[in-house]
């Protein structure tokens, strides 16, 4: 048995564009200079107001950042509706999911920087919820890498973290399941390059969503 715990933007969903301009809208609202689509996409996975202090230079979260994710939140289901944008899943994510939740010997479960209220909108919206046995989210969890996401799956689900396998596009999916003592998949068609998952922990990366199956076998 083994348990299989995806990201979520950008590993199941392209997400970049609606996070980005949630993101331009919150930081115009605090008169901060617009950022650039390659700053918001560096920061996908990480927890908001973490995400939103990284942008602007700051390890560590300040009064204005939390009132700044706030503000993103208030907006996010807006500016979703305002662009008719149902973060489409990428090509080949569907099938894959379909197959391996055919099999017995298989868990799957999400680990995101999402809000479980994010979450559940994805999962509704493309009929996954009936396939994710369990998810911890950002509202449950400290900020990817550090491990208690995966670690709380494996306790729900009562796997080993040897036995989990965590995919991700980003370089802290693959530092989160390294300091847990789970495999790392980075995928290749997400926000990070390969060569920056490789040098976070990366065991294998998938280029296309077939190719994950194999580390299932």
């Amino acid at each position: 048995m083994k348990l299989a715990l995806f990201d979520c933007d950008g590993t199941l969903v392209d997400s970049a564009a609606l996070i980005h301009e949630t993101m331009r809208r919150t930081f115009d609202q605090f008169g901060k200079p617009e950022p650039r689509f390659e700053d918001t996409k560096a920061i996908i996975g990480l927890s908001l107001d973490i995400a939103i202090a990284r942008m602007q230079g700051r390890q560590h979260v300040e009064q204005q950042d939390i009132d700044m994710t706030a503000h993103y939140k208030s907006l996010f289901s807006i500016v979703r509706q305002d662009l008719d944008y149902k973060e489409p899943l990428f090509p080949g994510i569907r099938e894959m999911i379909d197959t391996i939740s055919g099999r017995d010997d298989l868990l799957i479960g999400a680990v995101t920087g999402k809000s479980r209220r994010g979450l559940k909108l994805v999962m509704e919206t493309h009929a996954f919820d009936k396939h994710f046995i369990v998810a911890r989210t950002a509202d449950d969890c400290p900020s990817k890498p550090h491990p208690a996401m995966v670690t709380e799956c494996c306790d729900e689900t009562g796997m080993n973290a040897a036995d989990t396998i965590v995919i991700g596009d980003a370089v802290y999916d693959m530092q989160m399941a390294k300091a847990a003592g789970a495999k790392a998949i980075g995928v290749a068609w997400g926000y990070a390059s390969v060569d920056e998952l490789i040098a976070n922990g990366a065991d294998a990366i998938a280029y296309h969503p077939n190719e994950i199956l194999r580390h299932f076998s």
